[in-house]
């Protein structure tokens, strides 16, 4: 029963796709065409700004360009197509650097795979959609980009705006002053009239006194002189 309904299933779902494309075949075949009169129309001809044609090697009015001969493109270009030759200078400062001698491409043999365009660190090559290309000798498809007496395009060192440097004093803080200690005037009644002394001084002389009163014999209270003589006469009699 399990494959009765498989092969059934699989049937209904042939027939849907086979009515889809019929259906669009069909929508096509009423669709109004549109057909480019090449090389008549050669002026009005729109092509896709991406539309990979033909690489190039952009220069500016001064003859310079931004290739720096890494040879990323080359080691990347699945064809070999590109080949990338330098040389060593001296600068003026006494240092050797590395520039561009030549730069050739081959249009024969390139798939337009972009390769080359999207791994370039200095984005110094690009491709155009300049579609006709076509000689009849094969050696004329080997170009080489970069122009005679160009050189390399030296970077701009960019400026930064010097900014304005603003002063800001900081708030004098005025050192902390402790109180000073309040004078506590201990008024003492040993022998003398009231002195003012300072606290240190009457707890010093407070301790002195309680020693003196520790040393001092406790001595016991005299009778008054009238009992004194009556215990007299009491024990004569």
């Amino acid at each position: 029963m399990s494959s009765i309904s498989k092969y059934f299933s699989g049937l209904f779902t042939g027939i849907g796709s086979l009515l889809g494309g019929m259906a669009v075949t069909w929508k096509e075949l009423w669709t109004k065409k549109v057909t480019q009169q090449y090389p008549e129309n050669r002026d009005t001809l729109v092509i896709s700004d991406r539309f990979r044609c033909e690489l190039t090697m952009p220069h500016d009015e001064n003859n310079e360009h931004a290739c720096t001969a890494c040879g990323i493109c080359e080691m990347n270009c699945p064809n070999g197509t590109i080949t990338v030759n330098s040389k060593i200078i001296e600068t003026e400062d006494g240092k050797k650097k590395k520039i561009l001698d030549t730069y050739s491409w081959d249009l024969g043999m390139c798939t337009f795979c972009n390769l080359c365009v999207l791994t370039c660190p200095s984005s110094a090559i690009k491709f155009n959609n300049t579609f006709e290309n076509a000689v009849f000798t094969r050696s004329k498809l080997v170009q080489q980009l970069n122009h005679e007496g160009s050189k390399l395009r030296e970077k701009k060192k960019e400026v930064k705006p010097v900014e304005p440097v603003i002063s800001v004093k900081a708030p004098v803080i005025a050192s902390e002053t402790k109180p000073e200690a309040p004078v506590v005037d201990v008024k003492t009644t040993v022998g003398s009239p009231e002195v003012t002394e300072s606290p240190i001084a009457a707890v010093l002389a407070a301790v002195k006194e309680s020693k003196i009163e520790a040393a001092e014999p406790i001595v016991a209270p005299k009778a008054p002189a009238k009992e004194q003589e009556a215990k007299t006469e009491t024990t004569e009699n």
